[in-house]
C-alpha cells in the first residue's frame, strides 16, 4: 500500500517540478524512479533491497509475472489514443509529405543506422542490435509537447515534431514486434511468412478495430446513447476493448488501433469532444507518472554497469548527431521546410514512454529465454531515453535561437469571435500573408471561416488550456470581436500576456460609444463610434475591404475624420509601404503614417 501510494505521490510531485522548472516530466520522473530503484538498492538500504519493487520477488513486490507489463501496455494504449485525439489534419496542409516521410524513409534510417551501430560497437547479436535500434525509431510526444511549448516556433515545426512523435509511436513498435518475433521463431524462413503473415494482420486489425469502434462511440455519443456522467468512463472502456481486442487478433496492433481511433475521433463532429479530451490528459498524465517510475525503478544496477564505458557515449553521440539528421535531411528533402528548421527538427528528437515500456517488456522476455545479449536491451534503451530528453530539455531553447526558428517577433493575430465582420477582416489579414486564427464557441461559425480557407478553432475564452496550445506559439496580437462586451473584456485580461504582448484590442461597448467626452479605453478597436452592432451592419450592407493611399499625416486625420463621420464605412487598419499592416485603435488618430501608406476600411466605398 505504501509503495503504491508513493508512486503516485512522488509522479505528482515529478510533475509539478516539471511544470514548475518548464522541463519535460520524463526527466525528474525516471530520476526519481532511478533514486528509489536501482540506486536505493545498491547505495541506500542495508539489505541490497529497492525501496520501491515492481515486480513481485518472493518478497515483495507490486505486480506478480507478467502483470507490469500487462499494465504498461494498457497505460501506453490509453496515452498514444489521447495523443491521436489531438492530430488534426488542417495542421499538416504544408508538412504532410515530411511527416510521411520521417515514419518511412526516416525510421528505415535510423533502424539500420543505429543497429549497425550496436552491432559493432557491443558485439550484440544482429537480431538483438536490429531490435535495440527498431524501439530507439519513436520519438515520445509526451516529450515533445511540454518542449514545444515553452519555445515559439513556427506553426508547421511544431506540426511535424508532433505529428511525428504520436504517428511513430506503433512504428516502432511494429517494427521492434517483428524484431522480436524473428528471434522468437529463429530466423531463416520459418520468419519470413511470419513475419509477413504478422504484418499484414497488424495494419488489418489495427485500422479496421480502430476505425470501426470511433464511428461507433461517436454514434453512440452524437445520439446520447451514453448518459452525460458515464461518458467519460464509457469511452475509456471502449479504448481498452479495442486494444485488448485488436490485441487478441493480432499481437502489438493494439497501439495502432488506438492511434486510428484517436485521429478519427479527434477529426470527425464528436460532441463533448473537449470534456473527453480534458478525461484523457488527466488520466495520461497520472498514467505517465506511475509508468516512468515503475519502469525506471525495475532497472538493476548491474544493468546499468553495462553502460559504463566509452562505447555507450559513442553509440549516444552517433544516434543523436549523426543518424538523426541524416534521417530528418533525407525526410525532408525539397520540402517547404528551411535548413535551419531541419537542423532544429533534427536536434529535437527525445524518446519517450513507448520505447521505455516496450523495451523493458521485451528485454525480460528475452532474458527469461536466455538470449544472449538480452540484458543490453532495457539498459541501452533507457539511456537513449534519458539522453535525449536531457539534452532536448536543456537546450531546445538556446539552440531554437541559436538556428534562427525561435520566433522573436510574434506577428500572428488572434481574433476571439468568428462572425461575419471577423471573418472579411480575418481574409483580408491572410490575403496580406499575416497569419490569422479564428476563435468561436459556435461551431457554424467555425465551419464558415474554414469553409473559406481561414485557420479557426472551436474553442471558448474560458478554456484552460488555450494558452498551452503549441500551435498559437507565433501569436502576437489580440482582437476580441465578439458581441459580448464582457466577453471581450474577459478575453482581454486572461489572454493578453499569451497572446497580446505585440497589442491586445477589443470592441468598444455600447455604453463607451455613447460616451460623449470620447473617454473610449486604449485598447479599443477601429474607433470611438462603433460597436459590434455597427460593425455587423456595415458588413452585412457592404461586405468589402477598401484600400486608400494616404499622401501625409494631416491627410491620414481627415480621412479618419470622414471614416468616422460616415455610419457606412469604418477604418481597421493602415498598411506601410512594405506591406506591414498595423491595427487602428479607437485613438486612430494618434497613429503616426507616412506617404504612400494604405488606410483600410470595411463597407462603404468613399470618394476622399
Amino acid at each position: 500500500m505504501i509503495e503504491l501510494a508513493g508512486i503516485v505521490i512522488l509522479g505528482i510531485f515529478a510533475q509539478w517540478v516539471a511544470w514548475k522548472f518548464k522541463i519535460p516530466a520524463i526527466l525528474p520522473l525516471i530520476l526519481i524512479g532511478l533514486l528509489v530503484g536501482p540506486i536505493a538498492a545498491e547505495f541506500l538500504t542495508e539489505d541490497g533491497s529497492k525501496w520501491i519493487e515492481p515486480i513481485w520477488n518472493g518478497k515483495k513486490g507490486l505486480f506478480p509475472g507478467d502483470g507490469l507489463y500487462y499494465f504498461v501496455s494498457l497505460a501506453i494504449s490509453i496515452i498514444l489514443f489521447e495523443g491521436g485525439l489531438t492530430l488534426k489534419r488542417d495542421e499538416i496542409k504544408n508538412v504532410g509529405p515530411s511527416i510521411t516521410k520521417l515514419i518511412t524513409v526516416g525510421s528505415a534510417v535510423t533502424f539500420f543506422g543505429a543497429g549497425v551501430l550496436a552491432h559493432y560497437l557491443f558485439h550484440l547479436s544482429w537480431e538483438i542490435s536490429f531490435l535495440f535500434s527498431g524501439l530507439i525509431i519513436v520519438t515520445g510526444p509526451t516529450v515533445i509537447t511540454p518542449i514545444l511549448r515553452n519555445i515559439p516556433l513556427k506553426k508547421d515545426v511544431s506540426a511535424v515534431l508532433k505529428w511525428e512523435g504520436i504517428l511513430i509511436d506503433p512504428i516502432g513498435a511494429l517494427v521492434a514486434v517483428l524484431v522480436f518475433e524473428f528471434i522468437s521463431v529463429g530466423g531463416g524462413s520459418g520468419f519470413t511468412k511470419t513475419a509477413l503473415t504478422e504484418f499484414g494482420k497488424i495494419i488489418l486489425f489495427g485500422t479496421s478495430f480502430g476505425f470501426t469502434f470511433a464511428h461507433a462511440l461517436a454514434f453512440a455519443i452524437n445520439k446520447k446513447l451514453i448518459p452525460h456522467y458515464l461518458l467519460n468512463v464509457v469511452s475509456l472502456s471502449t479504448v481498452l476493448l479495442v486494444f485488448v481486442q485488436s490485441e487478441v487478433f493480432a499481437h502489438e496492433s493494439g497501439l495502432l488501433a488506438v492511434v486510428v481511433m484517436g485521429m478519427v475521433l479527434g477529426n470527425g463532429k464528436l460532441k463533448n469532444i473537449k470534456e473527453l479530451l480534458y478525461f484523457k490528459e488527466s488520466l495520461s498524465i497520472l498514467l505517465i507518472s506511475i509508468l516512468f517510475i515503475l519502469l525506471a525503478a525495475n532497472i538493476d544496477i548491474k544493468d546499468l554497469m553495462l553502460l559504463y564505458n566509452w562505447k555507450t557515449v559513442v553509440l549516444f553521440v552517433v544516434v543523436v548527431f549523426v543518424i538523426r539528421p541524416i534521417a530528418v535531411f533525407l525526410s525532408t528533402y525539397k520540402s517547404k521546410l528551411k535548413t535551419n528548421e531541419k537542423l532544429f527538427i533534427s536536434w529535437v528528437g527525445p524518446r519517450g514512454i513507448v520505447a521505455a515500456g516496450i523495451a523493458s517488456l521485451f528485454g525480460s522476455k528475452l532474458l527469461r529465454e536466455g538470449v544472449e545479449g538480452a540484458e543490453y536491451i532495457t539498459p541501452l534503451v533507457f539511456m537513449i531515453v534519458l539522453g535525449t530528453v536531457l539534452l532536448n530539455a536543456t537546450t531546445a531553447r538556446i539552440f531554437a535561437k541559436i538556428v534562427g526558428v525561435f520566433l522573436t517577433s510574434s506577428d500572428g493575430i488572434l481574433i476571439i469571435g468568428a462572425s461575419p465582420a471577423s471573418r472579411l477582416i480575418a481574409s483580408y489579414l491572410k490575403q496580406n500573408d499575416r497569419r490569422v486564427v479564428l476563435i468561436d464557441s459556435n461551431p457554424n461559425h467555425i465551419k464558415k471561416a474554414e469553409a473559406i480557407g481561414l485557420e479557426a478553432i472551436e474553442a471558448s475564452v474560458y478554456d484552460d488550456d488555450l494558452s498551452e496550445n503549441i500551435e498559437l506559439n507565433d501569436v502576437g496580437y489580440l482582437m476580441a470581436l465578439t458581441g459580448s462586451s464582457v466577453i471581450n473584456e474577459y478575453a482581454l485580461s486572461k489572454y493578453e500576456k499569451h497572446f497580446g504582448e505585440q497589442g491586445a484590442f477589443r470592441l468598444i461597448s455600447a455604453d463607451e460609444m455613447k460616451n460623449s467626452d470620447n473617454n473610449t479605453p486604449e485598447v479599443g478597436l477601429f474607433s470611438h463610434t462603433d460597436d459590434f452592432i455597427n460593425l455587423s451592419e456595415v458588413v452585412r450592407n457592404n461586405p468589402k475591404v477598401n484600400e486608400v493611399e494616404i499622401i501625409s499625416n494631416e491627410d491620414y486625420i481627415n480621412k479618419i475624420g470622414k471614416l468616422n463621420a460616415e455610419i457606412g464605412s469604418i477604418p481597421v487598419f493602415v498598411k506601410t509601404n512594405d506591406g506591414v499592416i498595423h491595427i487602428i485603435s479607437s485613438y486612430s488618430e494618434k497613429m503616426n503614417v507616412e506617404k504612400g501608406n494604405m488606410l483600410i476600411y470595411v463597407g462603404k466605398k468613399l470618394t476622399f
